[in-house]
Formats: C-alpha cells, sequence, structure tokens
C-alpha cells in the first residue's frame, strides 16, 4: 500500500512498511524511512507507485481549469476528495484527487485552508480584491525592473525626481521606487548616493550634504512665515561715532564701539550690541520664528540666517545709520585702564563705519600699535581700545592660574574660507591678531558683566560655564549650559552669559531681554522679566539650544572638510606638508583638514611630515594618503595636552563673539576619527560654535 501524506506544508508519497497504532512507517524513493500519523495522511493507494503519483497529479494540476473548481466548490467548507468528485464527476483516480488537492493549496486566493486537506472558497468580493492586487504587483514588479534598467544607465526617472531627498535619507523600504534604486545599486556595486549624483538627483557632493542637513533640520523648507517687521522704539540717541570690525561677509553685524575723552580725562568706551530684543516680544511671531532655528547656520561660502533678512536690515549696526542698541560704558582711568564704574542703557546709536578685517589686518598690526604708524580709520579708538583689550587679557590670564589653569596659549592657526562661483580660497592667518583680540576681550567682557548684572538682579540667564564638574578632566573642563551665573575657568571669568549676538543666536536675544528688564527695572526686575526665576521655559530653551547647536556644529564640521576637498582639487600638486597630532592622526599645513594615516610609524608630536595624498572622496569626505618623508628636524609646538583641553573650549567661547570668517585648526584633543570636534571649530561670518 502507498501512502499521499502532508509533512511540514509539503505533500509527499511513499510505500507504507508497516503500522504501529497511530503512525506508520513509511519508505520514500530515496530510501529513508519515516513515520508518520495517521492525521497526516491523505490518500492510500496501491497504484501507481509513489513517484509516479506525484508527477502524474502534478500535470493534472496543470489542467485542472481553477475559476472553474471556485465556481463548483459553493460556499461551504470542503474536503478535497468530495470536490476531486464533483469536479470530474466520477469516483476520482489517485493521481487526480492529488492533482485537485495540489491546485488547492497553492491558491490561497481562490480557497483558505481549514484543517488537512479541508478549504472553503474565497468570497467573490475577496477574491476580486486579491486578484486585483496581485496584478497591481505584477505591473509594479514591470514598472520597477523598468526604473532598474534607467538607473542602471544613469538616467533618473522622472517619478523619482521629487522623492530624491527622501529615499535618500528617511525612505520608506516598501515603495517601489526604493526597491528599485536598492536593486540598482546593488547590481552596479555602488550607494545611493553615488548613483543619484550619477543620474542627475543630485548637481553634486556638496548638495548631498545640504540636503541632509535640510531633511533632518528644516524639513518644512528655509522659507519663514509671513511677518511685520516691528517698529523700533523711540530711543534717545546716543552722544558717540560707533565703529564696527567685521570680516568682510559679515552681513548681521551685532557689535560695535565708541571712544569718548572725558573733561576729567577719562575714558568712556562704549560696546554697542545691536537690539531685536526692543523689537521683538516673547512669544510673538518673530520670537517662534527665531526659537525653531536658535542660531544662524554657517557654512563657507553661506549660512542660514536665525531671523529674516528684512528684519536683520532692522536692527543691524550699518553704516550710516542711528541703530537701536543695548550699550554697555566703561568708564577707565587711562593710567591703569582700570574700570571705574559701568552703566548699561537702552539707546540709538550713530555708526560712522563698518570697518572689515581685509582692509584693516595689514595696517593694524602690534607694532603698528605701539609705534602708533599707519594710517587707517578710527586709528586713535583702536589704538585706545587695544591697551584697554591687553590690560583685560592680563586680568583673564590672572583668574585662569586662581583657577588652578596654564595660560592661553597663541600658537593656533586659523583659516579663512572664501567661496566664489565654487571655487575656495583658503588664507591661514594667525591667531590673535590685533583687532581678533580687541574684539574678543570687548565681547568677553561684555558678557561677564551684563552676566554678573543678571545674578545680581536675581533675574536668571543662559550662562556658559566651565570647570567644576565631577568625572575626570575633559568632563570637569566641558563646556555647560546653566541657568545661573558660574564660572568659565577657561576664560578667566567668574560668570559668562552670551549676549552679545542677538541677531545670530537664540540665547543672546533670550540674556537682551532679560538685561532690558534688569536696566529698565533694577531691583524689581524678577517681576518684569520675561523669563523668571526657574522658569521651566528657560530650562527648555537650554536643552533645545544644546541639541540645535549641536547638530549645526557637525554640519559645518562637514561642509567646511568638504571644501578643504575641494581646495585638494584645486591644487596643481597633492603633495603636502602636514603635523603629526597624534599616533596615525595627522593635520594637513595649508588647510585645517586632519586625516588618519593607518599604519604609519611612530612619530612624535608636532612632527612635520610630506604627505602624498593619493585620492579624496567628497562624498564620505574621506582622504586617502602616503607617508613620503619626515621633515629632518622639523617639530611643531602643540602644546601640551591638558592645555589643549582648556585652550579648545577657550577659543572657541573667545571666537563666538568675535566677526572673523574663520575656523581653528583642530589639534589634538579637538579631534576623533579623521574629524573636527566642535570646541575646535570656528563658524564663517564670525560664528564658532563652542
Amino acid at each position: 500500500m502507498n501512502l499521499f501524506f502532508e509533512e511540514s506544508g509539503d505533500f509527499k508519497a511513499g510505500v507504507m512498511m508497516s503500522q504501529a497504532g497511530e503512525a506508520y512507517q513509511v519508505e520514500m524513493q530515496s530510501g529513508k524511512r519515516t513515520k508518520v500519523k495517521v492525521r497526516d495522511v491523505l490518500l492510500q493507494f496501491a497504484a501507481p507507485a509513489p513517484q509516479e503519483l506525484i508527477a502524474a497529479a502534478k500535470s493534472v494540476c496543470d489542467e485542472i481549469d481553477l475559476d472553474f473548481l471556485w465556481e463548483v466548490a459553493g460556499e461551504e467548507e470542503f474536503g478535497f476528495a468530495d470536490l476531486a468528485v464533483e469536479y470530474f464527476g466520477k469516483a476520482p483516480q489517485p493521481e487526480q484527487s492529488a492533482g485537485l488537492l495540489f491546485l488547492l493549496h497553492s491558491s490561497p486566493i481562490y480557497f483558505y485552508k481549514k484543517g488537512k486537506g479541508r478549504y472553503k472558497a474565497a468570497p467573490e468580493t475577496a477574491l476580486k480584491a486579491a486578484q486585483a492586487g496581485i496584478e497591481k504587483k505584477k505591473q509594479q514588479a514591470i514598472v520597477q525592473a523598468q526604473y532598474v534598467e534607467q538607473l542602471k544607465v544613469h538616467a533618473l526617472p522622472e517619478s523619482m525626481r521629487p522623492l530624491v531627498r527622501q529615499l535618500l535619507f528617511k525612505p520608506d523600504k516598501n515603495s517601489l521606487e526604493f526597491k528599485a534604486l536598492d536593486a540598482a545599486c546593488s547590481e552596479l556595486q555602488t550607494t545611493a548616493p553615488r548613483l543619484m549624483l550619477a543620474c542627475g538627483g543630485l548637481d553634486s557632493a556638496k548638495q548631498l550634504h545640504f540636503e541632509r542637513f535640510l531633511y533632518d533640520q528644516f524639513p518644512k523648507g528655509l522659507a519663514f512665515p509671513a511677518f511685520t517687521i516691528p517698529a523700533a522704539p523711540k530711543l534717545p540717541v546716543a552722544d558717540v561715532q560707533a565703529f564696527s570690525i567685521d570680516d568682510v561677509t559679515t552681513t548681521e553685524i551685532d557689535d560695535a564701539f565708541s571712544v569718548t575723552t572725558l573733561a576729567d580725562g577719562m575714558v568712556r568706551i562704549g560696546i554697542h550690541i545691536a537690539a531685536p530684543a526692543l523689537g521683538i516680544q516673547r512669544d510673538d511671531a518673530i520670537d517662534a520664528m527665531a526659537r525653531a532655528r536658535m542660531s544662524t547656520v554657517y557654512m563657507p561660502g553661506d549660512k542660514i540666517t536665525m531671523l529674516p533678512d528684512d528684519l536683520v536690515q532692522s536692527f543691524t549696526l550699518a553704516e550710516g545709520k542711528t541703530c537701536p542698541a543695548v550699550s554697555l560704558y566703561a568708564t577707565l582711568d587711562p593710567a591703569d585702564w582700570s574700570v571705574i564704574k559701568t552703566e548699561t542703557r537702552a539707546e540709538a546709536v550713530p555708526i560712522a563705519a563698518n570697518l572689515r578685517h581685509n582692509t584693516l589686518d595689514e595696517f593694524v598690526t602690534e607694532e603698528n600699535l605701539a609705534a602708533g604708524t599707519g594710517e587707517y580709520p578710527h586709528k586713535v579708538e583702536i589704538a585706545l581700545i587695544w591697551q584697554w583689550a591687553l590690560v583685560l587679557e592680563q586680568g583673564r590670564m590672572a583668574k585662569r592660574e586662581g583657577f588652578g589653569l596654564r595660560p592661553e596659549q597663541n600658537n593656533r592657526v586659523d583659516f579663512n574660507f572664501y567661496v566664489d562661483d565654487d571655487v575656495v580660497t583658503i588664507a591661514k592667518r594667525k591667531r590673535g591678531a590685533p583687532l581678533d583680540k580687541l574684539v574678543a576681550e570687548l565681547m568677553i567682557f561684555a558678557n561677564s558683566t551684563w552676566g554678573k548684572l543678571m545674578n545680581d538682579c536675581g533675574v536668571p540667564g543662559i550662562y556658559r560655564a566651565q570647570g567644576g564638574g565631577s568625572g575626570g578632566w575633559a568632563t570637569k573642563m566641558a563646556v555647560r549650559m546653566v541657568t545661573h551665573a558660574a564660572p568659565h575657568q577657561g576664560l578667566g571669568v567668574d560668570q559668562y552669559a552670551w549676549s552679545t549676538s542677538p541677531l545670530r543666536r537664540y540665547t543672546d536675544l533670550v540674556n537682551q531681554w532679560q538685561i532690558l528688564a534688569c536696566v529698565e527695572h533694577g531691583v524689581t526686575a524678577p517681576l518684569a522679566a520675561p523669563f523668571k526665576p526657574r522658569d521651566a521655559d528657560l530650562f527648555a530653551i537650554v536643552s533645545a539650544f544644546d541639541a540645535t547647536y549641536s547638530a549645526y556644529n557637525e554640519f559645518q564640521s562637514n561642509m567646511e572638510r568638504y571644501w578643504c576637498l575641494r581646495w585638494l582639487g584645486q591644487q596643481a600638486s597633492h603633495r603636502l606638508e602636514a603635523v603629526v597630532l597624534k599616533d596615525e592622526i595627522l593635520r594637513l599645513a595649508d588647510l585645517p583638514l586632519v586625516i588618519k594615516l593607518p599604519g604609519m610609524q611612530a612619530l612624535p608630536r608636532g612632527t612635520q611630515v610630506l604627505l602624498d595624498l593619493a585620492r579624496w572622496d567628497e562624498v564620505d569626505l574621506s582622504v586617502e594618503a602616503r607617508l613620503i618623508e619626515v621633515v629632518p628636524a622639523a617639530v611643531e609646538e602643540l602644546g601640551e595636552d591638558e592645555e589643549e583641553t582648556q585652550e579648545a573650549d577657550a577659543v572657541a567661547e573667545v571666537d563666538a563673539d568675535t566677526e572673523v570668517n574663520h575656523i581653528v585648526a583642530p589639534d589634538l584633543d579637538t579631534i576623533v576619527d579623521g574629524a573636527p570636534l566642535a570646541d575646535g571649530i570656528g563658524h564663517g561670518d564670525g560664528q564658532p560654535i563652542p
């Protein structure tokens, strides 16, 4: 006797050898014997042979009219043997019953399985829906195959053009377009971004990096909602002629200076900060826009402003205008440049000039300032501010030492990025140029003074603090944001509240509201300030700002690395000098590009070497290089490890309020995995991210 049975979802046939209780012992064609339970047996037959039955059943299966079989089945549940009688019109042969069972089992949209050998015909509506679905899938498979063929010859299907960003950055993996893209990438052995570049879905690697950032941070696009520019309040006009000092690319001019010699011989230096807080109110439409962005986003050759351009132009300290400002006046004794008193006012400030680094740097040098030589605008005022800036720096350094830190080092190198029609110029400049130091020291003074003002008035603000943490050295010295006054040991100040860039940073706009409340209300400021003590919304702003600023910093670092690679492509020679930072990590001498050289011989920190840059990739921002030679007796002074951890944070804080279009060359403790870390990076348009 032969048996036809079901095993593990498949149908098999074999020769019954014996029966023991509820199980048969069956020998298969291979000679292997298996145990089959009685309930799994569907047919018992004497002829044909088991393998002949299977072959004949498959032939019968192919000949059965499936639609007619579905009509014959009716609406009730049935056994396959009963349906075989109905369909064939007589007692079926074993191969006919088995063939019909094969068809029932392989047609799940026509027949629902209800048990061993038992089925039920699908309702007509369900069958038609399933058939339509199958037809749709067939058509999709055809279209998908067409898409794959187009992509393989680097032609982008039109239906995929609107979906490029989604396909690259957050794809629906069940979509037809993604499946086609994935299949084409597999066949071409490439990645989706590279294939999109080859097909014209993206114009360049620059667009790839930019679009990825926009997709993550600006999913609704860069356009601002409609708004009304607030009218500037009526303010007393300051009796000064202020001037700003910025890079040539700066458009958000939010700080300026003035110098007045008083009748008693004292000198009054004014630090004038653009005052959008006088027009923007907490929770109004413009505040919502600024809070959504948190900061202007900088990158070489471009930026995404925190505030709409029209609003920026209303408050920027533009030459020839009288602009609303929050002014900090410091009355100084020129004998030793000690601060006699300070005063903060909200006023309208006449802006006499917007000075630019590219026209001043060659004239405003330490030598010329010491000798009083050189001719340039506001020469007398700059010379006086310079003397005070030196005293301020000395005071900060003494404070740093009081915190147990070494003095700042000024042997770092800055790099200016200028992009014109996709051609990048990267200019090297020494850190600590007089104009840089002058602006930086006055910004630190203002941020520290206003931080103290808020603290004295009992008004919360957003502060930057460094030092005093727990854990290891890096943790203790990490810069953190808090809502109360706390020392910033790296800068050498007792408190430091970002307040001098309200056109570019939301934290500064918040602090400016608080400062204005202190100026107007004094000891009652805690009751009148927009943010009250322990305001939960202020903590939410700090948290959101940290996360957003980190994302902006990562993007800027990627774009700066991208433009470094573009610069390499513009050079005739690809042999460049580099300096060893640590182990296999090197920094190129002529641009702020850090690379890793696996397998490089162990060389002392600061050793200069010559590299051959074999290839680089603008998509994944990688660089391949090989060591040509070690430059004999050439060692660059990089400083000590602990100093650089401190210095990285201090440098970034100083640059944060300095209008210089540069980034700082990353050093030992500001790199990881070949990419610059946040605290070693400055921002184009004068906005480094600490």
